[in-house]
């Protein structure tokens, strides 16, 4: 049995990065979202009950109650917990004594601590992913790092929260694949969703313009493989040989790539692939043959037979249910490959209703397998002592990682009610004790697909006289018809996100756009950085406009042989009414949604010296585009370990591990050594505690 001490290693420097990635990217948009001049001051959200302060802290978990006591407001509170999460996360990526769980338990509380004063700008599924994958990492995450070269036996308990990312893994995709046929969406029942996905997502790249133009029968096929990778597939993250679960991965990792090439999902798909490495092994990660020298006995070449064909059977049925049940049929004359659903809504409920439980029981004995074999490791600890401190880990480990994953059936359930119903009540009650941490989320993404008739579309524009009329352009979201989709991975420009959201709906149901349109009305500094970095850019640069309206359009990709275009549009409705400062519509939308500015902000010193350090960090970034700022911290990280490299400095600690291996003096006895510390010649060592 191959160990994961790599991929673990692999899990935690991925978390880091994309703690970096988010922290880094909300840095850059605080001011304009949450500052005392943005579109929903955060100051709003925090007012004081007169409550203890411990009680208080836990019902609304963030460090930013203790902002004032540092002399800053909400927002200023916000923006250095982002800074030092950023630094901490980047000190995790280049330092790798920095991965320990302290670390990352502030990474989390950290990021918790701005959900909470988030609003909507913060509810989307990938914040409430990362932070259950957050505190995954405080568990996965060594207590000491040994010195280099020392070659140490793994912890019995170590190969436990690492099982909980691979259930969370499947939690996932499992559940993405089934919400798209349970929303009843006609899209993705007819097989033609990603004939409209590619230019109705939120944040199209250049490659979608490609991608869209393909043959409509390569579409239907690829939405096939969607629902091949993210229903069938998943259950083989708990298969018992190693080419089944590596050949999991790879499908993974294709549909993540895939999605991260067409379209701009800022950290999701990123997050996903370190997700993946629980998937993983040291043998595989080492690329060397492992067993190759090991003697062939007839117990081997029975367990390789029994693999084999269990393998072969599990090949056979995924390509017998996928050939039945979406009819696909070989068009040899046109090259084209014919496919259509052919189950019907009630036969999938029904399917849904008798699997969703044992996936359940399928995620607790694979969990029990985890537990007896860390057990069966602790019975190989040799000394009354370490016996002793691994028996207390084991048992402090052992019970987190079953409650966690008791908390997580919750969520998980949501997807069948009538499963959900009949859930252990100890599972509920213990679920809604720790909700509002987000340890355990549902999941469901791509739920229906959206412009069916043409990508809805919200264009803001402003005017002195009312008459003449003139666009407010986005940096992100598409606008100008001649303007190429860019590519912001891993940033989110989160207020473009919300303005893709608001297009889908009337005004009234995106309440913060309403104080948008306040801020444009009264030249808001920070919120026009928001639309345009450089604020030469921005029509109204000079003097905010008198009056403020937004128009909805439809949008198309321009078909190929438009020279210079990359959409067409359509003028569909009004959106927002014209309205000015004291209009007496913009006044009652303001007091109907509670968004009016009562009272102005608190004064605070400018002189704290806290205060001053963070003007003057914002001062230095603020000309910097968002995705050139991430790029250059990717670009830093990576010379920084280039330099290390060279220097000698190698994180896998192979050299000294073979020196040792190479003056290791031969065993006293012929014991049987526990499978799971793998010998050096299998794989490169590395030390543990």
């Amino acid at each position: 049995m191959a160990g994961s001490r790599l991929p673990r290693r692999l899990f935690l420097q991925g978390v880091a990065a994309v703690f970096l990635f988010a922290f880094a990217s909300l840095y850059t948009q605080i001011p304009g979202l949450y500052g005392p001049e943005g579109i929903l001051p955060a100051r709003r959200t925090l007012r004081p009950q007169g409550k203890a302060r411990w009680r208080q802290l836990w019902e609304v978990p963030t460090l930013l109650w203790e902002a004032p006591r540092l002399g800053l407001d909400t927002a200023q509170g916000l923006e250095l917990l982002s800074l030092l999460g950023s630094l901490l996360a980047l000190g995790a990526l280049l330092l790798r004594r920095l991965c320990h769980p302290l670390t990352y338990l502030l990474l989390w509380a950290a990021y918790l601590s701005a959900c909470q004063v988030g609003q909507v700008f913060l509810y989307f599924q990938w914040d409430s992913l990362l932070l259950e994958t957050g505190f995954l990492a405080v568990l996965v995450a060594p207590l000491r790092q040994p010195p280099w070269g020392r070659l140490s036996g793994t912890s019995p308990h170590e190969g436990l929260p690492f099982w909980l990312v691979r259930w969370l893994l499947f939690r996932l995709m499992f559940a993405s694949g089934v919400v798209k046929l349970t929303s009843r969406c006609p899209a993705w029942w007819g097989l033609t969703a990603l004939t409209y996905h590619y230019e109705t997502q939120c944040l199209p790249t250049p490659a979608s313009w490609f991608a869209h133009h393909l043959p409509i029968w390569l579409h239907r096929l690829s939405v096939v493989a969607t629902f091949l990778i993210e229903v069938a597939v998943p259950p083989l993250f708990f298969a018992p040989t190693r080419r089944l679960r590596l050949t999991a991965f790879y499908c993974q990792v294709l549909l993540q790539v895939l999605i991260i090439i067409t379209g701009n999902y800022n950290f999701f798909n990123l997050l996903t692939l370190v997700l993946t490495t629980s998937l993983l092994d040291d043998k595989h990660l080492a690329a060397k043959p492992g067993n190759s020298h090991c003697k062939k006995t007839p117990t081997f070449w029975l367990k390789a037979l029994l693999s084999l064909l269990l393998e072969l059977t599990v090949g056979g049925l995924l390509a017998y249910g996928t050939v039945h049940y979406f009819g696909l049929e070989v068009d040899w004359e046109q090259y084209t490959v014919h496919s259509r659903t052919t189950f019907t809504f009630h036969q999938f409920s029904q399917w849904l209703k008798t699997v969703t439980l044992p996936t359940m029981w399928l995620g607790a004995a694979s969990l029990s397998w985890e537990l007896l074999t860390a057990l069966w490791r602790w019975t190989h600890v040799r000394g009354w002592l370490q016996k002793l401190w691994a028996a207390v880990q084991l048992s402090i480990f052992g019970t987190a990682t079953v409650a966690l994953f008791t908390i997580s059936l919750v969520p998980y359930s949501y997807m069948e009610p009538s499963t959900h119903g009949r859930l252990w009540t100890g599972a509920h009650r213990l679920f809604g004790t720790v909700e509002h941490l987000q340890l355990a989320n549902s999941y469901g993404l791509f739920r229906r697909m959206t412009g069916l008739g043409g990508r809805p579309e919200v264009v803001l524009e402003g005017s002195y006289d009312g008459h003449h009329w003139t666009e407010i352009e986005f940096m992100y979201k598409p606008g100008n018809v001649s303007r190429p989709p860019p590519v912001v991975v891993p940033h989110q420009p989160r207020l473009d996100w919300q303005m893709w959201f608001a297009a889908l709906g009337p005004h009234t149901h995106s309440p913060w756009f309403t104080r948008l349109v306040l801020c444009l009305l009264q030249g808001k500094e920070p919120v026009i950085l928001l639309i345009q970095n450089d604020v030469a850019r921005y029509p109204f640069h000079k003097q905010p406009p008198n009056f403020v309206r937004a128009q909805r359009y439809k949008y198309w990709f321009s078909q190929p042989g438009e020279q210079g275009q990359w959409w067409r549009r359509q003028w569909v409705e009004e959106f927002f009414p014209p309205v000015s400062l004291g209009d007496p519509t913009l006044d009652m939308l303001l007091r109907q949604f509670g968004l009016q500015d009562k009272s102005p902000p608190r004064a605070r010193s400018s002189s704290n010296i806290l205060t001053q350090a963070l003007h003057w960090i914002r001062r230095q970034l603020s000309p910097l585009e968002a995705p050139t700022l991430l790029w250059g911290l990717i670009l830093t990280v990576g010379a920084i370990r280039v330099v290390q490299a060279l220097l000698g400095h190698r994180p896998s600690g192979s050299c000294p591990a073979a020196r040792e291996k190479n003056h290791r003096p031969a065993p006293k006895d012929s014991g049987v050594t526990p499978a799971p510390t793998n010998s050096s010649s299998s794989q490169p060592p590395q030390r543990r505690k």
